[in-house]
């Protein structure tokens, strides 16, 4: 399963592999993720770009989420925790009947594609011999629309650079070409969320990678125990 150093590394200095790649994970937004996955991992071949080869994070041999499973494992598992996060905060949005309108069809368009993401890391992993994690029990503070909209923002933002955040670790070609599809749909979730909240669609030119350990810490409030 493991093609050494590392699936990104791997596509950002083979064209070929690059362009066969992208034609199976789907082209165009896949193409614009990977490009940011590149500078995440500050490429330096010839074919990452200028600001790919100036990008400064610097990815640990350990990717943070070994309590999930080791490898490739353990990092679809980190990413079915957090896809179950947020399938679970829609549903419960929903349910609620806070939001109205424009506002609540978002909300349920959302909440299919997440659970769309889950479906697709549950069969990804069970394909690769690996055991699903179980989804956990969660709790969010729903009062009214204005904050329901804002920790939307706020979960969607951060799961677009929790995938960014794993780019370098990512061993699987298969893996890396869901992470990617899921990174740029979380992406877009993010800036129409961070529209509706007032906030900058885009506020940097370059996604910025967050760790396991940021991550897991930034949700732990919405864990019930």
């Amino acid at each position: 399963m493991a093609e050494a150093p590392n699936a990104v590394r791997g596509l950002a200095e083979d064209a070929t592999s690059r362009k066969r790649f992208l034609r199976q994970a789907g082209g165009g937004g896949v193409a614009a993720s990977l490009a940011v996955f590149i500078a995440a991992c500050g490429g330096d071949s010839k074919s990452s770009s200028k600001a790919a080869a100036t990008a400064t994070p610097t990815m640990s041999a350990k990717s943070g989420t070994e309590q999930f499973g080791q490898g490739d494992l353990g990092i679809a598992n980190y990413a079915l925790t957090l896809e179950y996060l947020e399938t679970d905060f829609y549903a419960k949005v929903n349910n609620s009947g806070m939001l109205k309108g424009k506002a609540a069809d978002l909300a349920k368009r959302f909440g299919n594609e997440e659970q769309a993401h889950v479906d697709a890391l549950i069969a990804l992993i069970k394909k690769a011999g690996g055991k699903p994690a179980v989804a956990p029990k969660t709790t969010f503070p729903l009062d009214d629309e204005k904050s329901i909209l804002k920790l939307a923002a706020t979960v969607e933002n951060l799961g677009a650079r929790a995938y960014l955040g794993q780019a370098a670790h990512i061993q699987d070609k298969e893996i890396l070409a869901a992470a990617l599809s899921i990174h740029s749909v979380e992406a877009r979730h993010a800036s129409v969320l961070n529209l509706a909240t007032g906030a900058t669609p885009a506020p940097d030119a370059f996604a910025k990678p967050v760790t396991a350990d940021e991550v897991l810490k930034t949700v732990k409030p919405f864990l019930a125990t």
